[in-house]
């Protein structure tokens, strides 16, 4: 079994990758392998399909994207043009430090989902060229999955590990606030300086919208794509549980009895699994504070290392149609930078 489980993890991070049709259709690719880990692993059950579509967040999610999605088919204008004044008036390298460290921030409050899905329209709008707003979507996205976990309310792994521990709501503002808030600046600085360097902005007035490659052209939204993209989002999240539950037997056999350092290295999996699952497996009220921290800290960073590591990334990958390759172009130096300084500070200073 547990070689099973290994040969489809490592399919999962290598396929996607080197096969395109895979990651053109990266929901449907995860969902079979979520049905086939837990065929593996012995943990298919009518009661766990019960478990996963009882999940309020499931429909959350799913309903939050379609209703933003129908709001940006007649408001795209509006947001469009209020960008295009903030980027007028502001420096940019201000309005994008802004963008980054605000929604991080704010995530905590207004959930990393709502968050994810500002920053898609902010990013849809913003008159420069894709491979610039790509560069601003990852980093934005490494900023929302740090700074949801302040609070419950940000993110589903948050509000598990306040359960899991019966501790109170500032809990984790008290005990990573120190880590994440610095965190989610140095990454808004990084964000200013890496996307607004060397971005060109071009305005309306300069550009010609009836070309398809302008990057201000309007964005062909109808009813049919609103609701695909909420349909392949609520895919990506059964997959993600599917998958959760699937390696379940390898993370308690061999994961959650480890030293602190390396389950903070360990848990580079969440790049490719729900975090709030391996949360949930791995937190107990009996670890030390240090392990609680080496855990939290390896998969909030880890998650944004892929598309499927957490909600944010999946969100605006889906709607912006970022590819594996592109993501990971730019997540995997990200995530291994901050894995390491965070490595430092907590541990070796």
């Amino acid at each position: 079994m547990i070689i099973g489980l290994l040969l489809a993890l490592a399919a999962i991070l290598v396929l996607p990758f080197l096969v395109k049709q895979i990651e053109h259709n990266l929901e449907c690719f995860l969902f079979v392998m979520g049905i086939l880990v837990v065929i593996i692993s012995g943990e298919i059950s009518p009661g766990l399909f019960l478990h996963i579509f009882h999940n309020e967040m499931l429909y959350f999610i799913t309903g939050a994207v379609l209703v933003a999605g129908i709001i940006f088919k007649y408001s795209v204008e509006k947001i469009r043009s209020c960008v295009e004044f903030a980027t007028r008036r502001c420096s940019l390298y201000v309005f994008l430090f802004l963008v980054i460290a605000v929604l991080g921030l704010l995530s905590s409050v207004i959930t990393a989902i709502i968050a994810s899905l500002v920053l898609v329209e902010i990013v849809q709008a913003l008159p420069f060229e894709r491979t610039y707003k790509i560069r601003l979507c990852v980093i934005a996205c490494f900023s929302i999955g740090l700074g949801a976990a302040l609070t419950p309310i940000g993110e589903p792994l948050a509000t598990i590990v306040v359960s899991l521990l019966d501790e109170d709501f500032f809990f984790l503002l008290r005990t990573l606030g120190i880590y994440i808030v610095p965190g989610v600046l140095l990454l808004a600085l990084f964000g200013a300086v890496a996307v607004g360097r060397n971005v060109v902005l071009i305005h309306r007035e300069e550009m010609d919208e009836e070309d398809p490659d302008c990057p201000m052209a309007p964005t062909v939204e109808n009813f049919p794509s609103i609701v695909m993209r909420a349909a392949k989002i609520f895919l990506f999240i059964v997959a993600l549980e599917l998958l959760g539950a699937g390696f379940k037997p390898l993370i308690n056999t061999y994961v959650i009895h480890l030293d602190s350092m390396l389950l903070y290295w360990i848990n580079i999996i969440s790049a490719v699994l729900d975090n709030a699952t391996l949360a949930a497996a791995e937190i107990s009220p009996m670890m030390t504070i240090t392990q609680v921290k080496a855990i939290l800290m390896g998969l909030l960073i880890s998650g944004g290392i892929l598309i499927p590591g957490n909600i944010p990334n999946i969100i605006s990958a889906c709607k912006l149609e970022i590819g594996s390759k592109e993501w990971a172009k730019l997540g995997i130096p990200i995530g291994f930078g901050f894995l390491i300084l965070y490595f430092v500070v907590l541990f070796l200073i």
